[in-house]
């Protein structure tokens, strides 16, 4: 991982392996000037029109996270600058799996991805980019109460637990959105794959944890409104980086309501436009809701609902006893008795135990390669749990090394066998290994045989918590989530790099003040090779109008523009929009932010 510079931020070098995995280099370099310009189009409507809708001061906020309007961000300077405020930011490929989003929150990073849209995906792309996470996200990471709330979020939507089906839909989310990506995007595959979206979103059973709370996020993070339901202000990133929408949203058909835990019901669609959208008075209040949501989950209620909720997910999760002891693994059994309380958990396949987030010595998936399985509850007739047993206790009842004993549990399960091995942290006993151990169950079942090894049997009456992954992730080398779709590499032809050259040209004109003579010239090639551009032409306009020189050619370039918009109906609005924005010029407006 040396190759990255950007670990010389102190919150992105904490992160764990794990994390680090799915970090990319940025490549500046392959930005091209036509990706600059894009940046600079979109930074400068943003800044013009939530100037007066953003809740904070939108070029404030920019330069606090390092960002310009005139250049697509540079990865370091952004981490010198969040640096300052205890945050960080990485560069990855696309959409990674929300857990890790989630988790990279928890550590105060911001996820950045590497790409830029495509000019035709101006003014919104269903694929992460650099526009929306970094002039979306980053400006408001200031607010020390916003981003406490991030952070927060991270660590309870970290812990969330997801169904089998949630990450069918994130493969298939981030299938489609590297397709619409795609330069030579096959309509056919395109179809295909929103087909295939639709059905695995139109057959998703009931909503998990990680779902649920997906809805939060988005209700907040991405498209939050802060103030008065008659006179809100924008904060969410979604929103901050859609130039379309940033301003269809504050119209009156797009319903306006309070947010608060019912917003949890309302599920939504990431290839529209938002029908309602949610205000907060505060985002302490953003805080109080979530709260109330992470009160209902798993890893803080524990108990067979959320060890159902581990068997339902398919994939690794953590079950944790009341000693302290983490069982991760994929679950697929549990035994419950009349009263609902679990009596015994099993997992199936490569399964670890840990003790507050580390992984045990000699009990790595390597060990327990096939399974582990373990009753859970008090002995019969004890007056208190086994993990509270001290020394003597122990041996009252057998537990000591060497001698043979047998335990019988208050839901049947009996365990005899030669004790061989006594775990105790934080005066809890967490794990009793035995040898020639047998194991059964009331009813006869046999759950354990002596020749099959040494019998690691955790200690706990109840299962406290269960929350997704595994306990100590960098030891159990969760590297397998990374998906194989990889966004795809561009290559450029002969005429696309003669445009690059023209749009480069042209922003060292404006730079340097100098050569501004060669306007002309760069036109007339516009308007005779590169009949589809609208952009460079725009940015000549740009030039010249604020010079007050070259009267005929401004006159011929606005013209041309504004046939160009009546007749290419993609083009209307963004070069209405362009006009708009060099008749009312940024520049002069910075200053007041």
């Amino acid at each position: 991982m040396s190759h990255f510079n950007d670990f010389n931020n102190a919150q992105v070098a904490k992160l764990p392996n794990h994390l680090k995995q799915f970090i990319v280099a940025q490549n500046y370099e392959k930005y091209t000037p036509i990706d600059q310009s894009v940046w600079r189009y979109v930074m400068r409507q943003n800044y013009s029109y939530l100037k007066n809708v953003a809740y904070y001061p939108y070029i404030k906020g920019l330069q606090r996270a390092g960002l310009s309007i005139e250049h697509i961000p540079d990865l370091q300077t952004m981490n010198d600058n969040l640096g300052k405020i205890g945050w960080g930011a990485v560069t990855v490929d696309g959409f990674i799996p929300p857990a890790a989003f989630m988790e990279y929150q928890a550590y105060r990073v911001l996820v950045i991805a590497a790409d830029i849209r495509q000019i035709n995906h101006i003014e919104y792309t269903p694929a992460p980019d650099i526009i929306h996470e970094s002039a979306g996200h980053a400006p408001i990471i200031a607010d020390t109460d916003y981003n406490n709330y991030l952070s927060y979020f991270g660590s309870i939507g970290a812990k969330a637990m997801f169904s089998a089906k949630d990450f069918e839909l994130y493969e298939a989310i981030r299938k489609l959105s590297i397709l619409k990506e795609a330069v030579d995007a096959d309509e056919f595959q395109i179809a295909k794959a929103e087909k295939e979206l639709r059905y695995i979103s139109e057959n998703m059973g009931e909503p998990s944890e990680m779902a649920l709370l997906g809805r939060l996020h988005w209700w907040t993070v991405e498209y939050g409104l802060i103030g008065t339901l008659e006179n809100p202000k924008i904060y969410g990133a979604g929103l901050l980086s859609s130039i379309g929408e940033s301003a269809t949203c504050m119209q009156d058909d797009v319903a306006k309501l309070w947010y608060n835990i019912d917003t949890i019901n309302y599920q939504y669609d990431i290839t529209k436009p938002q029908p309602q959208l949610f205000v907060t008075e505060t985002f302490q209040n953003l805080i109080d809701v979530l709260e109330e949501f992470a009160d209902t989950m798993a890893f803080r209620k524990g108990g067979s609902e959320s060890i159902m909720k581990a068997i339902a997910c398919k994939n690794v999760a953590t079950a944790v006893y009341s000693s302290g002891l983490q069982v991760s693994g994929v679950f697929t059994d549990m035994g419950i008795n009349p009263d609902d309380e679990v009596t015994f958990i099993k997992t199936t396949g490569a399964s670890a135990l840990a003790f507050n987030g580390k992984q045990l010595a000699a009990h790595g998936k390597d060990y327990h390669a096939d399974g582990f399985s373990s009753p859970v509850g008090r002995l019969k007739d004890a007056a208190k749990a086994l993990e509270d047993y001290n020394t003597e206790d122990l041996e009252s009842i057998g537990i000591i090394l060497g001698a043979e004993t047998v335990l019988l549990f208050e839901s049947g399960i009996k365990v005899a066998g030669t004790v061989k091995d006594i775990i105790v942290k934080a005066d809890k006993v967490i794990l009793i290994a035995f040898s020639g151990c047998i194991v059964t169950e009331s009813n006869g079942n046999i759950l354990f045989k002596p020749e099959w090894g040494t019998y690691d049997m955790a200690v706990g009456e109840k299962i406290v918590s269960v929350f997704n992954g595994a306990a100590d992730k960098d030891a159990y080398e969760e590297i397998t989530l990374i998906s194989g779709e990889k966004t795809h590499q561009i290559s450029y032809d002969d005429k696309t790099l003669k445009l690059h050259a023209l749009y480069k040209v042209v922003r060292e004109i404006r730079e340097s003040g100098e050569k501004q003579e060669e306007l002309d010239q760069i036109f007339e090639q516009l308007k005779t090779d590169h009949r589809q551009d609208w952009l460079c032409a725009l940015e000549i306009l740009e030039i010249i109008y604020h010079k007050k020189i070259y009267h005929q050619l401004e006159k011929e370039i606005q013209i041309y523009l504004e046939i160009k918009a009546g007749k290419e109906l993609d083009h209307t609005k963004l070069i209405n929009d362009g006009l708009h924005v060099i008749k009312n010029p940024v520049s002069q407006l910075l200053v007041e932010d």
